[in-house]
């Protein structure tokens, strides 16, 4: 470790705070729909949409009718993806003539991306056409964050709301995320990348020579050897820049090349790399600030900011520490950083970024559902590994994804008061709304949803073969890969440990579900909470009122969450990055 890594690290959370209120209030005023500096131009498109849609922006929804209208927006939009990729080969913008999508990889992938997962279980330079995606992939990178950000304002209408049955329009909520937050930063943010050199075109892959050809060698059909010279390599591009900007903006992470934010095309320069992570926790971290100026408590927001901060830090601190640190295995090996290398593991790492800026990146990437990487997880530490890992079982609330972290932690905060409501006896309280059994039922269905999907497909997988046969590694690491791949899923962050085969029948069809129950299954209950909290009464503060806006609150936030993914996924964890980081230092290899 280094002080210049240090100083990065505090760079980063530096800008966020900074960014956190300003973006929190204009996010307020465009949800409550006050006039902002950018009225002027999407107010008129708002009016159009409505018009041709036929929605009547002044009826609000109970919270049944809001969930409907965002399964059947997600619904309809999935499945035109899922029929796009299996029509690409006669659709436009498809210069390299690329064949349509397998079935069970077309569902997979359409899944994936409505749910903000953005797994990707294929190439996408030599998987995907131009138009694919841009219409298909890009679109839903804006619309799932666009309802992810919807479900959350939704909530904390919920909470700011009294004897009320409704928590707001759907459509109106959706219009005005797509508008007035992710269009406007993301086309700044893609002349920006574009001027770093991030590509951005519509042109043919490029032919170029090698200056040296190899030599593959192979078999034919009969098993005979053959030998190919390759003397010419295809160099892929395309409309990239465009993609990048709403890929981390909104928390999404489906790379344009398979090799993400690796790739020189997609990450050219450390003011990029810099930059992508700050897209990717704007928005969630904006949201604390919306969530306490629009219940009229902004130290409740930043108490929740809080607790999401002390997550953040414990999780960097420990990769950077393990990556730093290399691999005991390499005996005789220097891994210290100097001035002529930059020390620790640097397997699966671009030496552009080095440890510190690998540690940040897979830290901030994990805490939001955004699934982009900037280096390979599978490459890290036992240690280093686990934190991505128990960053996304914890219910991606650490910052999260848009909207998606914001409600998935306020979950977690009623759950927090309740525990806090039955050590002194008295009805728990959140912010003035009496918290009853049908809330906490809510909470905790919302919260079993995600791990019993997880640890069910992960048992199925581990004890059959076309489970068995998609990892790479033996031992506790293959059962991580397996693990992490249903955990990425379902909680909607689409990294992975890169070895294993998921372009399977078996992990195309089963993540695809797990991915639509992580999304959907989790946040009905969530809207139910909304819908029970809105109707209810505001009761004043008393002496028996559990304080939600200090340290003493942020203190049992943490505790509980803690507590919680401790809880549910020790024995699994155990198995897996824990038994293979003690087996690593006592000389075991596999």
């Amino acid at each position: 470790m280094t002080g210049m890594g240090w100083f990065q690290i505090f760079l980063f959370l530096v800008v966020i705070v900074a960014a956190t209120k300003p973006l929190g209030v204009y996010m307020a005023r465009v949800y409550q729909r006050e006039s902002t500096f950018l009225d002027f131009v999407f107010r008129p498109i708002e009016r159009l949409i409505y018009r041709v849609c036929l929605v009547d922006d002044q009826q609000e929804m109970p919270w049944m009718q809001y969930g409907v209208s965002m399964l059947l927006f997600s619904g309809v939009s999935m499945l035109l993806l899922y029929f796009m990729e299996r029509l690409q080969e006669w659709l436009p913008w498809n210069p390299e003539k690329l064949t349509n999508i397998a079935p069970d990889l077309a569902w997979n992938t359409a899944a994936s991306f409505t749910t903000n997962t953005n797994w990707q279980a294929y190439v996408p330079e030599t998987t995907m056409s131009y138009f694919t995606q841009m219409a298909g992939l890009a679109y839903h990178n804006f619309a799932s964050a666009a309802v992810g950000m919807s479900l959350a304002i939704a909530l904390v209408r919920g909470i700011a709301r009294r004897e009320t049955k409704t928590i707001g329009n759907f459509w109106v909520d959706l219009t005005r995320s797509f508008l007035w937050i992710l269009l406007p930063v993301c086309l700044v943010a893609s002349f920006v990348f574009v001027s770093q050199g991030v590509v951005q075109n519509l042109k043919p892959y490029t032919s170029v020579s090698l200056i040296e050809s190899h030599t593959v060698d192979s078999q034919d059909s009969d098993g005979k050897p053959v030998h190919k010279v390759i003397a010419e390599q295809r160099i892929a591009q395309g409309p990239v820049a465009s993609q990048e900007a709403i890929k981390m903006f909104g928390t999404n992470g489906g790379g344009f090349f398979n090799a993400n934010s690796a790739h020189p095309f997609e990450n050219p320069t450390p003011f990029v790399n810099f930059l992508q992570i700050v897209l990717i926790f704007l928005i969630p971290s904006g949201l604390t600030s919306t969530l306490g100026r629009m219940t009229g408590s902004p130290r409740h927001g930043w108490a929740v900011w809080s607790a999401m901060t002390v997550l953040f830090l414990a999780g960097v601190v420990v990769v950077y520490a393990m990556e730093a640190r290399g691999n005991p295995l390499l005996a005789g090996v220097d891994t210290h950083a100097s001035e002529v290398q930059t020390g620790g593991n640097m397997e699966g790492k671009e030496v552009r970024f080095g440890i510190a800026n690998s540690a940040l990146f897979t830290t901030v990437t994990t805490d939001a559902s955004c699934g982009a990487v900037n280096n390979m997880h599978d490459s890290l530490t036992p240690l280093g590994g686990l934190v991505p890992l128990v960053n996304i079982m914890l219910g991606e609330l650490v910052f999260g994804g848009v909207g998606s972290g914001l409600y998935m932690i306020l979950v977690f905060a009623i759950l927090s008061v309740f525990i806090a409501g039955l050590m002194v006896g008295r009805t728990p309280e959140y912010l003035g709304k009496k918290i009853e059994s049908y809330d906490v039922k809510m909470a905790v269905l919302s919260i079993l949803v995600s791990s019993f999907v997880i640890l069910l497909f992960a048992a199925i997988a581990v004890v059959t073969k076309f489970g068995l046969a998609g990892i790479t590694n033996p031992g506790p690491h293959g059962f991580s890969q397996i693990l992490y791949a249903y955990t990425s899923g379902a909680g909607n962050n689409g990294s992975a440990f890169g070895g294993i085969n998921s372009n399977t029948l078996w992990y195309n069809t089963s993540l695809g579900v797990v991915m639509l129950f992580g999304r959907f299954f989790a946040v009905i209950p969530i809207l139910a909470i909304a819908g029970s909290l809105a109707s209810k009464k505001t009761v004043p503060e008393s002496l028996g009122t559990f304080p939600v806006t200090g340290p003493l609150f942020t203190v049992l936030l943490v505790s509980i969450i803690l507590i919680v993914g401790a809880l549910t996924f020790f024995p699994a964890l155990s198995l897996g990055p824990i038994l293979e980081h003690l087996l690593m230092g006592a000389g075991k290899t596999f």
